[in-house]
């Protein structure tokens, strides 16, 4: 029989704060550190298997949310496993705890996310991250890059997918890495930027980036259904946790607050539109999002009280199957509308 490992309760008066991700030099900008682990699936150490490799996140983390929404627009639940971290850390970093949409680690037996870092590289001091694609056959960590491991889950794994479209098709991957290098630095990091500005001059040109960024997103989406034309690509994997975030999270927590996503007319319909794609909407926990932030950082809400609201309403109906094939690049990849797999397909 085999013990379940769980963690000890959320302390952060013994344990104080996650603080590595977040520490910025006074005066400095907003910067991430280092992802260490760059093995890729394909390679001669880690060969495409089924059910080899397991998957780590936080319904809570952005960048892992991507990776969640990869897997299930792909259909590959079956040949890579999950597991769901406590969305509220404290000083030891992510854990696994009985909870909500999480629960213990059935696969590793890890109490700690930490714990899977030091497997990999014993006495490891750096930043212990979500996504963590993890090799169950060698119990070492594969990759910690979120972006590649979402790539890998779109490649590798067709073998055993149920929806084999490509997510990163060649005749759009320029136009794809274009906008990722945009919007990551102005959107998807541009909030963080926004809330965690050392400075007010360091805040008021991240909250400019940002709006400048939205608003180019809202003329785009005008005449385009999806980021890159009709159908649902990588673009649009890597924006939807920022939006789905953005009114619910980033507006009060992290002072993104110039305009919400509700008062951009086209940005908005869209982001109801991914919402309603299974892929999407299942993977998104705005439970574990709220919980997370506002009890997680307590140098920006020291109480560490979860507010009631915005709720901001997903689920209302949209109207942007009226673009189909309006989008200027509508034609451009191969293949038609991606689409996730209905549950139980």
């Amino acid at each position: 029989m085999t013990t379940v490992t769980t963690a000890a309760p959320v302390d952060f008066a013994r344990y104080g704060d996650y603080g590595s991700s977040l520490t910025t030099p006074k005066g400095a900008a907003f910067e991430r550190p280092a992802y260490r682990f760059g093995g890729r699936i394909g390679s001669e150490r880690f060969p495409a298997e089924a059910g080899r490799y397991r998957l780590y996140v936080s319904y809570a983390c952005p960048w892992a949310h991507r990776t969640l929404i990869v897997r299930a627009l792909k259909g590959l639940e079956d040949a890579v496993s999950v597991a769901v971290v406590d969305p509220v850390r404290d000083g030891r970093g992510w854990a696994f705890r009985e909870g909500p949409g999480h629960g213990p680690d059935t696969v590793g037996h890890f109490a700690l996310l930490r714990d899977l870092y030091e497997g990999t590289e014993p006495g490891y001091e750096g930043h212990v991250s979500v996504p963590v694609l993890w090799d169950t056959d060698t119990r070492r960590i594969v990759s910690n890059r979120f972006d590649e491991i979402a790539l890998d889950l779109n490649a590798c794994f067709n073998a055993w997918a149920r929806n084999r479209a490509d997510l990163y098709p060649a005749g759009l991957r320029e136009e794809i890495d274009a906008l990722d290098r945009h919007l990551y630095a102005a959107v998807n990091n541009g909030v963080y930027k926004c809330g965690f500005a050392p400075s007010q001059e360091a805040y008021d040109e991240a909250v400019a980036a940002l709006f400048e960024a939205l608003d180019g997103l809202e003329e785009r989406l005008s005449h385009r259904r999806y980021l890159a034309g009709d159908r649902i690509t990588m673009a649009d994997v890597r924006l939807w946790p920022t939006l789905a975030r953005f009114d619910t999270v980033y507006g009060t927590h992290f002072k993104a607050n110039l305009r919400r996503l509700q008062d951009y007319p086209n940005l908005w319909g869209y982001a109801r539109d991914l919402y309603a794609e299974p892929a999407f909407g299942t993977t998104t926990d705005f439970d574990h999002i709220r919980r997370h932030y506002y009890i997680t950082h307590g140098a920006l809400n020291p109480r560490r009280i979860v507010p009631a609201g915005p709720l901001p309403d997903f689920a209302a109906p949209n109207d942007r199957a009226r673009l189909a094939g309006a989008g200027a690049g509508a034609a451009a990849g191969a293949g038609a509308r991606v689409v996730s797999p209905r549950p139980g397909a």
